[in-house]
């Protein structure tokens, strides 16, 4: 019998079973860190080290604590390592405490080879389960997923924590995920139904210029067709995930700008596919702004995508009926998780939500309802929540 309707959601999962230590610290100490990281291995990418670009370095890596050393992921205090295959980069005295007498001895890119690393940690067990709790009880047809560390990963832990209760096989057969630009292991992805194979994937890695690409990972394209039997059979349907440029660290000029760059690029392809004849158009993701900010004008004024929180009903997920946000307590300056459907996905739409079980919600996890397997904040699924949304197919 074929399903009259299809549910699609979008959650961020701040990966599965290992995150970088750093993206676990305070906000300051984790931008710190992960700027730094980003940096100094662009500088490494250098043709020609200028004095300027190794004092620059020297004062990256003192920051990192990879000034001494190389690193040891057993210090707690370090959040990453300097990788070295082969070459030398750096002249470390003995007799020098504080690294004052560190030097750069690489001349250049081709002096060396190596980069700076940062070190993940496993996630707890419990709440890799209650991440994988939270999509059972979703139980959309199509998951935009978010912060995933790789494909193999992701196909790992749908196949051994999202099996059909009965069969014993995959719920989602479908698994799919492009490395994206962000070398930290947070990229984007999708899972599907036995009912919503994978037909075309378009990437899009490498819209920019080299050395200043768009997109912090990817927005990658994924396209289904509506099953025979359905009032859209054999329609084309194109799901946009997504995964904007972070605030983690303050949110100054630069990342508003990168942040509009990519709304309007995301616009541009929307465009395109509309153009193009594909009326089902799905953008989702972690845009990491809110819907007033002028970063997301491009994508949330400027084309006919509208948000699944004008759909009625729509369940916010919290018994008071005033959190609106999808990050953390769910305030509104907290909404930076989206769903956007095109014209005629919204004229279908019955009905749409925000699914709070898996996030801790404030100090004491008592702002909103959680599952009972969480006992702690660090049990927790994610610090966000998962939207979906339903479409009728009649």
């Amino acid at each position: 019998m074929v399903q009259q309707s299809i549910r699609i959601a979008s959650y961020n999962v701040e990966n599965l079973f290992s995150r970088p230590r750093a993206m676990n610290q305070p906000e300051d100490v984790a931008g710190k860190v992960l700027r730094a990281h980003a940096r100094v291995n662009e500088l490494f990418e250098r043709e020609v080290y200028t004095p300027d670009v190794k004092a620059e370095i020297l004062v990256l890596l003192k920051e990192l604590k990879l000034l001494r050393d190389d690193g040891d992921v057993t210090r707690r205090s370090t959040f990453a390592i300097l990788r070295r295959i082969r070459g030398r980069l750096l002249r470390r005295p003995q007799n020098d405490p504080d690294g004052s007498e560190v030097t750069v001895v690489a001349s250049g890119r081709g002096a060396w080879t190596g980069w700076v690393e940062l070190i993940t940690d496993r996630i707890e067990e419990k709440a890799i389960s209650n991440t994988a709790r939270v999509i059972r009880e979703v139980g959309a047809d199509i998951v935009g997923i978010i912060e995933a560390e790789d494909r193999i990963t992701l196909a790992r832990f749908t196949d051994s924590l999202l099996l059909h209760p009965v069969e014993s096989e995959p719920l989602y057969p479908n698994v799919m995920l492009i490395d994206g630009n962000d070398p930290r292991g947070i990229d984007v992805g999708i899972l599907s139904t036995g009912a919503y194979p994978l037909g075309v994937m378009r990437s899009h890695t490498t819209d920019g210029p080299f050395g200043d690409r768009v997109f912090s990972r990817d927005c990658p394209e994924y396209w289904f067709t509506f099953p025979a039997g359905s009032a859209l059979a054999g329609q084309r349907l194109v799901v946009l995930v997504n995964h904007f440029k972070s605030k983690f660290g303050g949110n100054d000029p630069a990342s508003i700008a990168r942040r509009k760059r990519q709304a309007k690029q995301v616009a541009d392809i929307y465009d395109d596919l509309r153009a193009a004849g594909v009326d089902h158009v799905v953008v989702l993701g972690d845009l990491n702004d809110t819907p007033d900010s002028e970063a997301l004008q491009p994508l949330l004024a400027d084309t006919d995508l509208t948000d699944i929180a004008s759909v009625r009903p729509f369940d916010d997920g919290d018994p008071d009926e005033d959190r609106p946000g999808t990050f953390g307590n769910g305030t509104k300056s907290s909404k930076i998780d989206y769903l956007l459907l095109s014209p005629s996905l919204l004229a279908r739409a019955t009905g749409a939500g925000i699914f709070r079980k898996g996030v801790w919600g404030g100090v004491n996890g008592t702002l909103f309802p959680h599952f009972e397997t969480i006992e702690a904040d660090h049990e927790a699924a994610s610090d966000h929540a998962a939207l979906y949304v339903d479409i009728t197919l009649d």
